[in-house]
Order: C-alpha cells, then sequence, then structure tokens
C-alpha cells in the first residue's frame, strides 16, 4: 500500500525524475486539457473544488492525464489518500487499505479516498472486494483504466461511479505543455535558454499522438542530449532544430490494441466509413489496421457483414466481391494479398447502400410479440386437406399473369404490417415501384373483411384515423373506403404523379411526415462522462413533467435535438422561471453546469425550493436578471463576475421574442457567454401561422367566411412586425449578423379550453388589435354574434388549439 505522499510527492533538490514525472500538474489551474470534463463550471471542477468527490472512473488512453488528476485530487482534499496499483496488488492489499479507510472513518471521522490504478487489471474477486466498502461509503473510488470500463470493471462498481473519458490531447494542448516545461524554472528548463524552433516543435506535436508523456520525454531528450554534460550552468543557451526534434522523436506509433478498446474503435472507424461512402476514410482506417498487424481474416469478416447489412439489396454484387477477395487473399496471402483488401473495401465504400435487410429484426420482434396462427390457405394442403381444409382458396401464382396474384401472406393478426422498405438505391430503386404496387394490390384484395383490416393495420381507411396504421390504411388506394389522411395528401397533390400511386403514398407520409421529425434529429457527439442513474431526481423531474402539456414536451425535445446537448456540457437555460428547459437540461448534463436565468424572484425562489431535494452538486445555479434574458452592454463585467467566468456550450431559450429583431438580439446577447463551438438554440411563435378562430366556426356558420377573410387580411399586414417575417426572414436577418443558423417550424396542435377572459379579450375592439380588425370588417352585431358562437364552442369542452414554432439553432464557431 502507498499513500498519496509516497506517489505524489514532489521530486526533491537534486532529483533525476523524468521530465514528465516533474512537470506533473500539483492543482487545478496546472492542469491542461480534458476542458470537457475539468474546465470552468464542469462538475468533476466544482466537486474537487467543493472536496465533495464521489466514486469517479478516468478512462482514457494513455498520457492523457488520468493520473495526474489522482494527484490534484489528492493535493485539494482532506480526505485520506491511499493508492494502490492494481498490477502490483492483490486481496491482502486491498483489505489492508479497507482496514485503515475503516479505521480513519471510525477514530477521525474522515473519508478515505481509495486512487487504483489500471483497475482493470484486477480480476473478478479483487473488484468485488472494494463493493460494499464503495456503497457504505467508507471509500470513495478512483479507478483509472485504458480499457472501456463498462467492459473491463465490474459492473457494480460502475453503476456506484460516475465515468469521466479523457480524450487524446489537442495539438494546441500538447504546444502548451511543452512551453510550460520549457518555462517551469523549478521542474522544468527555464533555468536555461532553450530555444524551439517552430519546426521541431510541430513536429514533437505531430508525432506525440496525444500523448503529453510522450512529447516530454522526447523534448527531454532533445533538450538534455544538447549540451556536453547536464546539467550546464544556468543560462546557458540551447537551440533544439528540426533535425534534433526527429533524432529525439523518431517514428509516429500507431496506437492500436488488438486487445483493447482501440482494435474495435478503428474497426468502428472503417465500417463506418464504408457505410458512409468515405473511400479515403475507408482506405486510411484499412492501412492503419494492417500496419498494427490486425488479422486479415477479421477485416474480410467484417467486410462481409458489411456487404448485407449496409450494401444489400441496393448491390447485390457487394457480397459476391468481398467473398472473391477473401477467397484470393486466402491463396495469395500478405504483401500482395493488400491489393484483395483494398479492392474489397473501395468496392464497398462506393457502390449504393440499403439496410433493408434490417427488416428481418422487425419482423423477429413480431415473432416474439406475437402469438398467430398460419392463415388455413397458407397451410401443406398435402396430408389433410380433406379433413381441415388446409390449402384451401390458395391462388397458385405461376397460374396467373406476370406469375404473381395478390393475396394474403401474413397471418391475420399482421394484415398491413410493413417490414421490408426498399430504398431508392441502385438494384432496390428499379424494384422498388412493383414491390409497392403489389403490396398496394394485396392490401386492396383482402380489404373486403373491413373489420379484420382495421384491427391488424390499427387505423380506420373509412375516417382516415390516424395510428400505428395510417399510412398503411392511405396505400389501400383502390378498396374505395375513403381516403385516410396519407392518401388524401397524395390525391390532392400528386395527381400527375407518374409512379405507383403506393409509391407515392409511401413517399408523402414517411418523407413528408417522418422527414419532418428527422429535420430536428442530429448526432450529439461522443458521449465522455457518466453517471449513474439518480432515482430520486429522475422520479422527481417525472413528477414535475406529468404538469406539462404535451406541446410544450414536445417542443422541449425539438429545443433539445436541436442542441444536441452532450453530458458534460454547460447549459445556460434562459427564461428559466417555469423550469420546463431547465430540468431537462439537469437530465442531459449531469457532469456538466446547468445555470437558469429568472425573470422574476419568485421564479428563483420557485426553482430553488424544487431543487432542494437534488444533491448540492446537481442543482442548477439561478440568478434573476431583466427579462430572463443574456444580459450585455454595461451589464457584462457584474454578470462576468455572477457566473464566475464561465462560458455556455449550450444556450437555450422557449419563447425568445415575437419579431425578426427579437429573434437576432437574442442571438446578438448569447455571443459573450458562449464558449468555443457555442449552439444557441430558441424557438419562436409565429403569429401569422397562429391559430385562426374562424377555423372553430362550423362550415355552415354563416359568420365563417366573414372572419376568414377579417382574419386573413389582419395577419398578412407587410407594416406589422409581428406578422412581417418567417423562417426565410429571420434566417437572412441572422446571416447578416454573422449568425450561420438552421430554421425551421414546428407545427404544434394542443388541447385548450377557452375561458370567457379569452374571448372578451379577443373580441375587445379597443384594447385588441384583433378585436378592432374584426369589426372593422363584419360591424357590432356581427361581433357580438362571433362572441356568442365562441362562447358556445367553449361550452363543449377544449379545442384543438393550433400553431406554429419557428425554431433556430445558431452556432458559434471558434
Amino acid at each position: 500500500m502507498s499513500t498519496a505522499t509516497d506517489l505524489f510527492s514532489a521530486p526533491g533538490k537534486g532529483s533525476r525524475e523524468p521530465l514528465a514525472a516533474r512537470m506533473r500538474p500539483r492543482k487545478l489551474d496546472e492542469y491542461i486539457g480534458q476542458d470537457h470534463i475539468i474546465g470552468p463550471g464542469r462538475l468533476l471542477r466544482r466537486a474537487i473544488q467543493a472536496d465533495q468527490l464521489t466514486s469517479v472512473i478516468f478512462y482514457g488512453p494513455p498520457g492523457t492525464g488520468k493520473t495526474t488528476l489522482a494527484r490534484v485530487i489528492a493535493n485539494h482534499t482532506k480526505s485520506n489518500f491511499v493508492t494502490l496499483n492494481a498490477v502490483l496488488a492483490g486481496v491482502q492489499q486491498i483489505r489492508d487499505s479497507i482496514a485503515a479507510a475503516d479505521d480513519q472513518r471510525k477514530l477521525y471521522d474522515r473519508r478515505t479516498i481509495l486512487f487504483v490504478d489500471e483497475v482493470h487489471r484486477w480480476n473478478r474477486a479483487q473488484q468485488d472486494a472494494l463493493l460494499p466498502w464503495v456503497e457504505n461509503g467508507t471509500i470513495i473510488l478512483i479507478g483509472a483504466t485504458t480499457e472501456n470500463p463498462f467492459f473491463e470493471v465490474n459492473k457494480a462498481l460502475v453503476s456506484r461511479s460516475r465515468v469521466f473519458q479523457l480524450k487524446q490531447l489537442t495539438e494546441n494542448d500538447l504546444r502548451e505543455v511543452a512551453n510550460a516545461a520549457l518555462a517551469d524554472r523549478e521542474r522544468g528548463y527555464g533555468r536555461w535558454n532553450v530555444t524551439l524552433e517552430s519546426a521541431a516543435l510541430d513536429h514533437l506535436v505531430s508525432t506525440a499522438s496525444g500523448d503529453a508523456r510522450s512529447i516530454l520525454n522526447a523534448l527531454e531528450l532533445a533538450v538534455e542530449s544538447s549540451v556536453p554534460s547536464w546539467p550546464p550552468a544556468d543560462g546557458t543557451a540551447i537551440h533544439i532544430d528540426l533535425k534534433t526534434a526527429e533524432e529525439s522523436i523518431q517514428q509516429k506509433v500507431v496506437l492500436y490494441d488488438r486487445d483493447g478498446d482501440y482494435h474495435y474503435d478503428v474497426i468502428s472507424a472503417f465500417i463506418k466509413s464504408l457505410r458512409g461512402r468515405d473511400p479515403d476514410a475507408a482506405l486510411y482506417w484499412l492501412a492503419r489496421m494492417i500496419a498494427a498487424g490486425e488479422d486479415p481474416g477479421f477485416i474480410f469478416r467484417r467486410m462481409l457483414i458489411s456487404a448485407c447489412e449496409d450494401t444489400g439489396l441496393a448491390d447485390p454484387n457487394a457480397i459476391t466481391v468481398v467473398e472473391s477477395c477473401a477467397r484470393a487473399f486466402d491463396r495469395v496471402g500478405l504483401p500482395e494479398g493488400r491489393f484483395h483488401l483494398t479492392h474489397a473495401a473501395l468496392y464497398l465504400a462506393t457502390c449504393p447502400k440499403s439496410n433493408s435487410a434490417m427488416a428481418f429484426f422487425d419482423a423477429l420482434a413480431s415473432v416474439e410479440k406475437e402469438d398467430t396462427e398460419v392463415p388455413n390457405h397458407l397451410r401443406d394442403g398435402n396430408r389433410d386437406a380433406e379433413g381441415f381444409g388446409h390449402g384451401q382458396g390458395y391462388a397458385y401464382p405461376h397460374s396467373y399473369r406476370d406469375h404473381w396474384v395478390a393475396q394474403q401472406y401474413l397471418p391475420d393478426e399482421l394484415v398491413g404490417r410493413l417490414f421490408y422498405i426498399p430504398s431508392e438505391q441502385g438494384y432496390e430503386g428499379r424494384i422498388r415501384p412493383e414491390v409497392l404496387n403489389r403490396r398496394e394490390l394485396q392490401i386492396a384484395a383482402i380489404s373486403d373483411d373491413m373489420d379484420n383490416f382495421e384491427s391488424s393495420a390499427g387505423g380506420n381507411v373509412a375516417g382516415g384515423t390516424a395510428g400505428d396504421g395510417t399510412h398503411r390504411a392511405g396505400l389501400a388506394g383502390s378498396s374505395g373506403a375513403g381516403s385516410s389522411g396519407a392518401e388524401g395528401a397524395v390525391q390532392a397533390s400528386t395527381g400527375t404523379d407518374s409512379r405507383a400511386p403506393a409509391a407515392a403514398a409511401y413517399d408523402k407520409f414517411y418523407f413528408g411526415m417522418e422527414g419532418k421529425k428527422k429535420l430536428f434529429s442530429a448526432p450529439r457527439g461522443e458521449i465522455l462522462t457518466f453517471s449513474p442513474g439518480n432515482r430520486g431526481r429522475d422520479e422527481w423531474t417525472r413528477r414535475l413533467d406529468s404538469g406539462k402539456t404535451k406541446a410544450l414536451l414536445e417542443l422541449r425535445t425539438v429545443l433539445f435535438d436541436q442542441s444536441r446537448t452532450a453530458r458534460h456540457h454547460r447549459v445556460l437555460v434562459c427564461r428559466a422561471d417555469d423550469g420546463l428547459l431547465l430540468w431537462e437540461a439537469i437530465r442531459q448534463a449531469p457532469e456538466g453546469l446547468t445555470t437558469g436565468l429568472c425573470a422574476h424572484p419568485r421564479g428563483k425562489d420557485m426553482l430553488e425550493r424544487y431543487a432542494e431535494s437534488l444533491d448540492s452538486l446537481d442543482r442548477p445555479l439561478l440568478h434573476v436578471v431583466p427579462g430572463g434574458m443574456p444580459p450585455g452592454g454595461q451589464d457584462t463585467a457584474k454578470e462576468t463576475e455572477l457566473f464566475e467566468g464561465v462560458r455556455f456550450d449550450r444556450i437555450l431559450c422557449r419563447d425568445a421574442a415575437a419579431t425578426t429583431e427579437g429573434i437576432r438580439a437574442f442571438f446578438d446577447s448569447c455571443k459573450p457567454w458562449a464558449a468555443d463551438n457555442a449552439v444557441a438554440v430558441c424557438s419562436a411563435r409565429i403569429p401569422s401561422r397562429g391559430m385562426r378562430l374562424s377555423s372553430l366556426l362550423g362550415k355552415d356558420n354563416p359568420l365563417r367566411a366573414e372572419i376568414q377573410d377579417a382574419e386573413n387580411a389582419f395577419f398578412a399586414d407587410p407594416e406589422n412586425p409581428l406578422f412581417n417575417w418567417n423562417k426565410e426572414t429571420v434566417r437572412t436577418a441572422l446571416l447578416q449578423a454573422g449568425i450561420d443558423a438552421n430554421c425551421d417550424h414546428f407545427h404544434i396542435t394542443e388541447a385548450k379550453r377557452i375561458t370567457e377572459i379569452d374571448i372578451a379579450r379577443w373580441t375587445d375592439s379597443e384594447k385588441s388589435p384583433y378585436g378592432a380588425a374584426v369589426l372593422a370588417a363584419v360591424g357590432t352585431i356581427r361581433l357580438g354574434a362571433f362572441a356568442a358562437a365562441l362562447r358556445e364552442i367553449a361550452s363543449r369542452g377544449p379545442v384543438a388549439w393550433e400553431y406554429d414554432v419557428l425554431v433556430c439553432a445558431g452556432s458559434f464557431n471558434a
């Protein structure tokens, strides 16, 4: 067993420890890189500063600062700090450490932090020995590992720890590491006049592979081998040129471990490059694997899978090409066999793509959920056709023209279920219209049994009821039963479509309806942190959600999808008084920081009361500012102090403004508080696309047309800044302000109960511009009749209230 002093003690006078050991940071301000977990405002930094650390696991490649972070924690904490190396320590050393920790807690009421380096090297029994003591709080575990903890560390330990992934240092980080070593008089080379040519530094940085230890070792060799003996006299001039740098770090090591994470990460990058049709990236990852000695058979096996999983029927020849190359490689071997690896990779990277084979898993899921019978006409009629009628009604396809006839092949419970969706790529693109057209005819052929069709499709063909079967009912155009939502849209807008009606309906549904949803989805980036589920926090936030309308929750989903919030992000929520975005930010960024700006003190007080049941580190930081919006101008200096210098990775606001100028002002106000590559997302209702009260009136109501004309004129006023904007004008205004934003509108439908106060407000011709416009168009008597009609509608219960919301996401690039 080692103590913190043993492992992390500073070198004594005249110490000849390696430069990398001497330059280990001793405090947070000296730590370089890993801003996503240790930057200002991040959860881990706050926990270290407050000495409130819980069990953590640091995961990342060598040289990224895992042990260094443990050293920083040891220097900050008041807890007893004990270290073990999993390579050297056995069960006895673990027991000794636990006994010492137990004594510290009982005798001194002092916590013990146990740092375990290479924790993945412990076997299951050794890891299990820690579990009860981590659970009861005797030990706070800090584990460091180069392997994925979700595979290599006891799941029970991982579930009780926060996981922080450390990434390879950036080139700027490595330059900062090298310059710090050259400037430090106590531990580095600040006592001598060392000059490092820019080309030499560039070489050291580019060949260090993101490893701080590597660049410090190379710098040490370059500096200390440039003088006859070490150390020289203070002030000695030492010049490092490119040749010296090349000699000190001669070859870049390919970071690859055939048994570790890099093995899986690189093959994953290779397959994803094939899937993404990027031949250059595919060749790079292929070369990296071959250079590191990867088994070519393993690469071919993965390409054989990709040929069917990712290329599939878009190019049925892909599997043949890869299999031929694999057999040729077996005959030729290396090194010439690299041509066959390349041939197969380039073919897969350049051919059309379809993952329609994934339909099998949808079918498998149905098999596991459904308990269905084989339809009678599909059963084997060779054995008992006479007794049970098996096979009766089966139509033999070869007896018909084109060797095909429309009939039911799925079980009764699954009629209309779609598993295979042909893509528009390559071979599948050619067969797609025929496949969809046959589906249409099959559905039409069996739609006579309407009850059966409705139960299987999940929708009402006659009424066009939305549901699981909306798109399936829409394909049944020839049934004569009526139009569903999807079919009706096709009939209204694609009357001249030359493709099969089923194909047109399919496109309208999937690329019109579903495509709109996909617009608001984007990759969130790599997950770099993990916290075990906080059951109390999760249940607490779910309870808060129960009072929100479905429409608000849908809008919240859109805003966070556009923001691509990651677990380690620092999030600023504007106009946070209602908590709608605030609690979701806490959920999505548990290892980051959530700050809310409230417009009113009472809003802040309410949120703080709700947050009292959370751990102190999980609570949002709340401030009251005018309007609940990011302050600017003269308030900047004051708010900089308020935010303690933190810059935010994501800034979100619901109902940011009601005009183009207001939306632009919101993004301008975000700039001072945005970190590099930050994203700001806001929503704004579009008044010109708001609810029309005339739509609530029945079609036979004589007032409907008059009110509708008045509303159209009112909302189309080009002089009114509330109505003269849309997504195009907003995007143009933001581009002129230097903000590249993605803008689109999102349709909202919610149940609204109309009150007498609402009706009075809408029809007040003195205080309401809307009421004045309607009065001018229809007169006093008709306006009164309109109000009476609204009261009668309100008496029936909630109405479907529809409006459009603009959602804008803008990036602040470094």
